[in-house]
């Protein structure tokens, strides 16, 4: 599968990074809105470890990126390119988390909760058994029960969604495998509070941006990193779920705020 998508003319100082992990195409929507204005790249995550996905976003900036980028990264996409950054300050000159993933253990045991109290019965025990099926090393076709999956957590995690969903296209399907074995490494990095840590070496502006009513709580971003970055302001949009391009009351905001970031 080809790993990066481009969006807009040269230079290509913006690049929006995917979440899932294992759900490219994502935020192509979001790229190609940017690509009115910079240029952009949508990196397609292919690598299977944490450790790999951001290698391969590293490799993937150094050679097509004019650097040093705006790292736009949506919920894993946004922890990977907090990673990322923090490692190499070099490469980045402004990081923006959208819809970001939780950075502590304790606010990561709400999300599930979260989520099913937003869902009807039926749909509640769809996603038990989906969950069940998931975590048997017998079931096949994973990938196809992983993206119905998501397609329910995207209902949970919506408040007022747009007409229309996420970019599905040929060869850039929901990957169960690189899902399991990325958020694996990812969690572990949580647990140790490794990852937290890591805030403490970024240099570059972080902004984070996130939705009231994501089931991915917004105490589980902006108070942490609050703690640890030295640069950083935290954004909630009202009326706003997970993926904030798709919603009806924030689409307008999300977009002006992401565009005077840029400028």
């Amino acid at each position: 599968m080809i790993n990066l998508r481009k969006y807009g003319k040269e230079p290509f100082d913006i690049a929006v990074i995917h979440g899932g992990p294992g759900a490219p195409g994502e935020v192509a929507p979001v790229a190609k809105e940017l690509a009115s204005i910079r240029g952009a790249l949508e990196p397609l995550q292919t690598a299977n470890t944490c450790e790999g996905q951001v290698l391969e976003l590293k490799n993937v900036l150094e050679e097509n990126a004019t650097l040093p980028v705006i790292l736009i990264g949506h919920s894993w996409g946004a922890m990977l390119s907090y990673i990322l950054t923090a490692r190499y300050s070099s490469l980045v000159k402004k990081l923006i988390m959208v819809a970001s993933g939780v950075f502590e253990d304790k606010y990561a045991e709400q999300i599930d909760a979260a989520r099913l109290s937003k869902l009807s019965e039926s749909e509640r025990v769809e996603e038990i058994s989906l969950v069940e099926a998931l975590n048997n090393p017998e079931t096949k076709d994973k990938d196809r029960l992983m993206a119905r999956w998501g397609e329910l957590m995207s209902r949970a995690d919506s408040y007022a969604p747009l007409p229309g969903n996420a970019e599905v296209q040929k060869g850039l399907e929901v990957n169960y495998d690189i899902n399991k074995n990325v958020w694996e490494g990812a969690k572990k990095l949580r647990t140790s509070g490794e990852l937290l840590e890591m805030g403490k070496q970024i240099i570059c502006p972080v902004v984070a941006i996130h939705g009231d009513y994501d089931s991915h709580s917004a105490e589980g971003v902006r108070e942490p990193l609050s703690r640890v970055v030295k640069d950083f302001r935290f954004i909630l949009l009202e009326k706003c779920g997970h993926y904030p391009w798709r919603e009806r009351y924030a689409r307008d905001r999300f977009y002006d705020i992401l565009k005077s970031e840029i400028q």
